[in-house]
């Protein structure tokens, strides 16, 4: 009885040097992303994949019978909440290899769209591959993300631009949610380019994705949110508030793709829209910046695609210091950012952008989980969440931007059960 206990998710984690609680509930702005409610010496208790204590080491194991539970003893090491990468697009065919030669030459992103590059490329190779080749792809790459300590990720559509391949997309996604540790949030993002038959008719394209796609997409409940790339040469404000607005009415929550090349006012609409979050701004003006600290949208940061791009950062700093609620992710994507890696994420938002490394484990727990709709459910070590975790092979948090580069996640615990586990030798 007490096996079959165990591997249904009773697990304790004792004797941490730190646990990271990153307690709370809701999305944390400004000075309070700071606070990581840190515990030394401490212990955590998982019953059936749900937290049920959080403590101190002495407390929480007196009288406490713990035959009933794998115990993992995480002495000299830190605990920490499941990473949520809430901004990805890790469901597509091809690669675009040649195009980061390019970029290196100096040919800038736009540049390669306009000559029928970039995410015109990737969308022809998702249109040929099969759903179980999108699939196959797609565990090879979550299966990299949980080795990081990912343990939820947002996956966006976007490589399709038409109604049978923006719903394989979401489909693939949602067989590996099924099948896969790693949960896994979907987007619905078909306004993330203009097709080439639809070039100088993007008002058509839009009307096209809410008469045939939109719809295909609520009934099926394919997907939990909706998307748009609001930029310069792509969709216009006015046209993203027309699809946005039709997708809310079908019950999707809203993203935005806002401010990163050009600044458009995408953050404005996003905060006008009661958008779950705004994503990149790398442009977003300080009104905008300042609207979105009065509100509940998330600001998503992606450091990792400014340092593909070599473009400025978004300003995280002036962001924290307004009052808003950051979010950090990867946008791992074939184009502007092929990389998946965590540690350079907390390095570049530490070293670049300004972050604390408070800041940056904030905005990478809680915060992600926000930019889902998942704070009450993930992203913290409290009481009647999910048992999602990481343990670290140092005693602290501060390394996670400190090892430059490089991964120091030793285990990732996914409702309960041990799920990555760097130590045990393969056989």
């Amino acid at each position: 009885m007490g096996d079959e206990l165990k591997s249904n998710g009773n697990l304790i984690i004792k004797n941490a040097a730190e646990l990271v609680t990153c307690r709370g509930f809701a999305a944390k702005k400004g000075s309070e992303m700071s606070n990581l409610h840190v515990i030394p010496d401490g212990t955590i208790v998982i019953e059936d994949g749900i937290i049920r204590s959080v403590g101190r080491t002495a407390e929480i194991m007196r009288n406490l019978d713990v035959s009933h539970y794998e115990v993992i003893d995480a002495l000299d090491r830190a605990v920490l909440p499941g990473f949520v990468d809430s901004h990805t697009h890790f469901i597509f065919g091809g690669y675009r290899a040649e195009e980061f030669s390019w970029r290196l030459q100096g040919m800038s992103y736009m540049d390669i769209m306009a000559q029928g590059g970039g995410i015109a490329n990737t969308v022809e190779a998702t249109r040929k591959a099969t759903k179980e080749e999108l699939i196959d792809l797609g565990k090879k790459r979550l299966d990299s993300m949980l080795a990081f300590g990912v343990t939820t990720v947002e996956g966006k559509s976007g490589y399709g631009l038409d109604h049978d391949t923006e719903i394989k997309q979401l489909v693939a996604m949602g067989d590996l949610d099924a099948a896969h540790p790693i949960d896994i949030a979907r987007t619905f993002l078909g306004a993330h380019a203009v097709p080439r038959d639809y070039r100088g008719n993007e008002d058509g394209f839009i009307e096209y994705l809410i008469q045939e796609v939109l719809p295909a997409v609520a009934h099926k409940n394919l997907a939990e949110f909706c998307d748009i790339f609001c930029e310069k040469g792509v969709f216009s404000v006015n046209q993203s508030r027309r699809l946005l607005e039709n997708a809310r009415s079908f019950g999707l929550q809203l993203k935005i793709h806002a401010d990163e090349i050009t600044p458009m006012g995408g953050t404005e609409l996003a905060v006008e829209l009661g958008a779950i979050s705004a994503d990149h701004l790398l442009h977003a003006s300080d009104n905008g910046i300042q609207r979105m600290a009065q509100t509940g949208t998330v600001a998503t940061l992606l450091p990792i695609t400014a340092f593909s791009l070599k473009e400025p950062y978004a300003r995280a700093r002036f962001m924290i210091d307004n009052g808003c609620a950051v979010a950090l992710a990867t946008d791992f994507n074939p184009g502007s950012c092929f990389s998946e890696s965590i540690p350079l994420l907390f390095s570049l938002a530490t070293i670049y952008m300004g972050m604390t490394s408070e800041e940056s484990v904030t905005a990478l727990t809680i915060n992600g989980a926000a930019a889902l709709g998942r704070e009450k459910s993930i992203g913290s070590l409290d009481v009647g969440k999910k048992g999602d975790a990481v343990i670290l092979e140092f005693p602290s948090y501060r390394y996670l931007p400190y090892h430059i580069g490089v991964n120091c996640v030793e285990k990732v615990i996914k409702k309960g059960r041990i799920v990555v586990d760097r130590n045990k030798k393969r056989g």
